[in-house]
Formats: C-alpha cells, structure tokens, sequence
C-alpha cells in the first residue's frame, strides 16, 4: 500500500490548513456516498480523499467552490430587472404593476402640487438663537 503524505499534496494546495479543510470536506463527501476517483485499496475516506487530491483526479479549485457553496446559508439570486417592452405590455393589457416591480427610473413620487404646497405651508421656521 502506497502512503500519502503532506508533501506529495502540498505541491497542488499551496496552505496546509487549506489542505485538510479540502480533504475534510472530500472525506465527508465520501461517506454520504459520493463516488470515489480512485481505487480504495482498504484506505479510509480522508486517505482516500488525499490521494485524490496528490493524484490529481479531482481538481482542489473545484473542491474550494463546493466547499464555500456548503458552508453558504444564504445565497443571493440575481433576478432579472423587468425591461421597457414587459411594462409596455403590462400598460397595454391594463394590468396593474405594483410599485416594487418599476425599476428605478420609472419610480417617482405620488404627491399633487397641493400636497407639497400644505405641507410648505404648514412647515415652522426654526427657532433663531445666539449660537449661530
């Protein structure tokens, strides 16, 4: 049985602490059932997932993404912004978009000329005072 050491793998993950987070997370692969890139010869998932990783049958950038993906609780989605032809369209068949769903150049405030005229009006003068 060949032995696997940090040396042969170190060449391939340049940080030994990024190694056996790689190999970790590989081992753990392994024994939820995910299928193996080399022959086991009676070694044990991290063994095995050392082997893979001096070997090179798996790539250790590929192992990185898969592990910050499981470690991730909230993955943003970007979702696409509604273009000029859906809210022309939405317009022509009358139905009504609400204000959440305008991008932000069509956004505009709702208020009549005599709103914002009361509340000109009904706005106090501050208060004059020596330390000014």
């Amino acid at each position: 049985m060949a032995r696997v050491t940090v040396e042969d793998c170190i060449d391939k993950v340049d940080n030994r602490f990024e190694l056996v987070l790689l190999a970790s997370h590989r081992a753990r692969q392994i024994s939820q059932g995910a299928g193996i890139t080399i022959d086991r010869d009676n070694d044990k998932n991290p063994v095995v997932a050392l082997r893979e990783i001096a070997d090179e049958t798996l790539s250790p950038e590929d192992l990185k993404e898969d592990l910050i993906h499981s470690l991730q609780k909230h993955v943003e989605v970007d979702e696409p912004e509604p273009d000029a032809a859906s809210l022309a369209e939405a317009a022509a068949t009358g139905s009504v978009l609400e204000e959440d769903d305008l991008p932000d150049a069509l956004t505009f405030d709702r208020m009549t000329e005599e709103e914002l005229l009361a509340g000109i009006e009904g706005l106090v003068p501050p208060e004059k005072s020596d330390d000014y």
